[in-house]
């Protein structure tokens, strides 16, 4: 099952990761080089963002390949570092506790994805002292349609990250200023499952990141997408990126919508159920999220993300969040944002967990027909070593019309002439055009 040997040193990650398809876009290599001799920049081409090497200042130490979860990631090993014990539950992975809540500050939870448990966390943490900022990401504000990772070390910086990106984000870049700051200070993450895998690896072979770092905070992720995503949906509104002063793809309430203000100062909306549906086909994502198999950032000390099921979401419109605590650590520190009124919840039964995000197994299934088909197309896949599932028939029809999906939509010339004009039926047809708008 193991790709192509890979070479250690930092030419040979360049060439086999990046150009085999297998980097994340994570931004581990770039945060974790001891030299500055990689950076990543955004890719008109495939609507990411590529590393890109300075040969010149490369010192051939490896550790980007040795951090890298592009190309392998042992969960039973660091699973064994970090808890102590090898995952028994294929869905969640290790876990103490599983939880459904929301932060105890309205305008937190209206304004956040689904409960702003992670931006009550971190408040909690950072004004109780137990850390000293966080890495967590927003919008830039010259370049709104982009993302911008940074440490957090106010409260309003930390409200300011608060929501879902559904755009490419390095957010690990931004370990850079972890590894300089000063001795003794202590940080939270924030991340989704490639970029605490990333982090974790980091970890492994840089003592002072270790020891820095303090909290790992997972985000529940089926996969991103790319910048084109975006730009499709600004162009189903009738919009350019250059009408855009501040886009937020979720927040005001649950399931929230996409929030753009313009420039001339108004602003648009489109409904959650609007602008999901090209992301639940996957048109538009990342080709790498394709061979994922962690859902829940299983290697995170919390993990957050929706809760779907109507028997949780019954009548609620402000939205929850579900809360996996998976090491002593997190389940002390989310048991003491209760305690001290930073968070409302309550304890569930993990099985409604694991019903609420079914799409957990389905990644333990069809990922096995992902590297099936590679094998047969001779390309490289990741080495996971962790409990995966056998596919059945169902696995190859999804995979299938994953694979369509995606040859369409990264495919420049239906992507620019055919498949955004039949979206535009389709979207003109469900009402879209009447219900967008200020």
């Amino acid at each position: 099952m193991r790709q192509k040997s890979m070479n250690a040193n930092l030419s040979g990650y360049v060439a086999q990761v990046v150009g085999d398809g297998l980097c994340t876009g994570c931004g581990t290599c770039v945060g974790i080089c001891p030299s500055g001799a990689l950076r990543m920049d955004r890719s008109n081409a495939n609507g990411c963002y590529s590393v890109h090497l300075d040969s010149s200042r490369c010192t051939g130490c490896g550790l980007c390949l040795r951090a890298c979860p592009g190309h392998s990631v042992d969960f039973k090993a660091l699973s064994l570092e970090i808890f102590g014990k090898a995952a028994t539950d294929i869905r969640l992975g290790n876990y103490q506790g599983c939880y459904l809540g929301h932060s105890s500050d309205y305008a937190v939870r209206y304004n956040a994805a689904s409960g702003g448990v992670i931006t009550a966390l971190l408040l909690f943490a950072l004004e109780k002292g137990l850390i000293d900022g966080a890495l967590v990401t927003r919008m830039r504000k010259d370049r709104p349609l982009e993302p911008e990772s940074f440490i957090a070390r106010t409260r309003e910086e930390i409200i300011d990250a608060s929501k879902s990106k559904y755009c490419p984000v390095p957010a690990n870049i931004a370990l850079k200023e972890i590894l300089a700051s000063k001795e003794g200070a202590k940080f939270a993450v924030v991340g989704l499952p490639c970029h605490i895998q990333g982090i974790r690896k980091a970890e492994s072979c840089n003592k002072n990141l270790k020891e820095k770092i303090v909290l790992h905070l997972g985000l529940f992720c089926s996969h991103t997408d790319t910048f084109f995503a975006t730009e499709f949906l600004l162009s189903s509104l009738g919009l350019n990126s250059q009408d855009v002063a501040t886009i937020n793809y979720r927040g005001e309430g649950w399931p929230g919508s996409l929030s753009i203000l313009l420039k001339n100062g108004q602003k648009k909306i489109l409904p959650y159920s609007k602008m999901i549906s090209a992301h639940i086909l996957w048109f538009f994502a990342f080709p790498r999220c394709t061979l994922c198999c962690d859902l829940t950032a299983e290697l995170a000390d919390i993990s957050c993300g929706d809760a779907w099921l109507p028997q949780l979401m019954a009548n609620d419109n402000i939205g929850q969040s579900i809360a996996i605590c998976r090491t002593r650590l997190g389940s002390s520190i989310f048991t003491e944002a209760i305690k001290t009124g930073y968070i409302n919840s309550k304890q569930v039964d993990p099985l409604i967990i694991k019903q609420s995000i079914n799409m957990a197994r389905t990644k333990k299934k069809d990922i096995r027909v992902q590297f099936f088909l590679r094998r047969l197309l001779a390309k490289p896949f990741p080495a996971y070593r962790t409990l995966l599932l056998n596919p059945n028939f169902t696995s190859y029809l999804r995979t299938a019309l994953l694979c369509f999906n995606l040859a369409i939509s990264s495919n420049k010339y239906f992507r620019g002439r055919l498949f955004s004009y039949l979206l535009h039926k389709e979207l003109s047809l469900l009402g879209l055009d009447k219900e967008a708008g200020e």
